[in-house]
């Protein structure tokens, strides 16, 4: 059961054991799962160490969530860290990919926290087989649109990793936050995706929100940190300046409360220390997500 993790600090507010996760059918609905992987970073390493401070900074936290009025659920397992094969990204996503598949299967809703974003494809291959194509929106948290083919001669990279996304063909991709691109991936947006910059969310949030609350059917988040300023999240591997803030970042995830949220990763965390604000503002972000249901 769970194969290729490994037992460390668990996430605040999850179960404490795992020895029976199943006890009773209701027992376990989250399986929270870090993958220290960054094995496609190309700027600033050190995305291996966020699920280590992402699950320290939730210790930071009230079980409570002040806007939504609710208290982070039971049934939330912290199922440990995949057994990662640094610098080889087939074989750490083939571990993942398999853990999934057992996560799924048990209808547990997934909760990866990276390491970089090259992992997000291998967590999509999964639920994608899962559901089956055409079924799920993708909903892409990011500064960057990560729509190359390739990267620094890489087809998977977390440069890439949208485009290896596209390829699973998803229902749709939507993208919020975006400010950085290469001139191909700007086309190739405006012809496949929905896409909102971070300037768009600072004059016309209301249009963004509306479009959010709009979705139906399955939704997947992807959430790469760098969307928000480097004020708010410095130690990220690819920083990029006029990013959304957490009160923006708050109001867009809440408005998809009661979706039908099927899973979640969160990455490029790269911080090492305790009371890290990137950190912070990550752990913040999940909690959020466990009582958006």
């Amino acid at each position: 059961m769970f194969l290729h993790t490994e037992n460390v600090l668990k996430f605040a507010f999850s179960k404490e054991s795992t020895d029976d996760p199943y006890e009773t059918s209701d027992s376990l609905k989250f399986g929270i799962l870090g993958v220290p992987f960054d094995g496609t970073t190309s700027y600033l390493p050190g995305a291996r160490f966020g699920p280590r401070t992402v699950r320290e900074a939730s210790y930071n936290f009230e079980s409570y969530n002040f806007q939504l009025k609710k208290t982070v659920p039971t049934g939330v397992l912290d199922l440990g860290d995949i057994e990662v094969v640094h610098g080889n990204f087939k074989k750490t996503c083939s571990k993942l990919k398999s853990t999934l598949d057992d996560v799924l299967t048990q209808k547990i809703i997934p909760i990866t926290i990276g390491g970089d974003h090259s992992i997000s494809y291998c967590i999509l291959n999964s639920i994608t087989q899962s559901l089956g194509e055409n079924k799920i929106t993708v909903i892409h948290f990011d500064a960057h649109m990560d729509l190359r083919e390739e990267f620094e001669g890489e087809k998977y990279s977390h440069a890439t990793v949208m485009r290896r996304i596209l390829d699973l063909n998803p229902l749709q991709l939507i993208q919020i936050g975006v400010r950085s691109a290469a001139e191909e991936e700007a086309i190739l947006s405006d012809e496949r995706l929905t896409s909102f910059s971070s300037y768009q969310v600072f004059e016309n949030i209301e249009n963004i929100l509306k479009c959010l609350k709009n979705i139906s059917g399955p939704i997947y988040i992807s959430f790469d940190v760098d969307v928000l300023d480097p004020a708010y999240a410095p130690s990220t591997g690819t920083p990029s300046p006029c990013g959304l803030n957490p009160m923006q970042i708050e109001k867009l995830m809440l408005s998809l409360e009661s979706k039908e949220l099927v899973g979640m990763d969160l990455v490029e965390v790269a911080s090492t220390e305790i009371g890290d604000p990137t950190a912070m503002n990550a752990a913040k972000i999940i909690l959020d997500f466990l009582c958006m249901h």
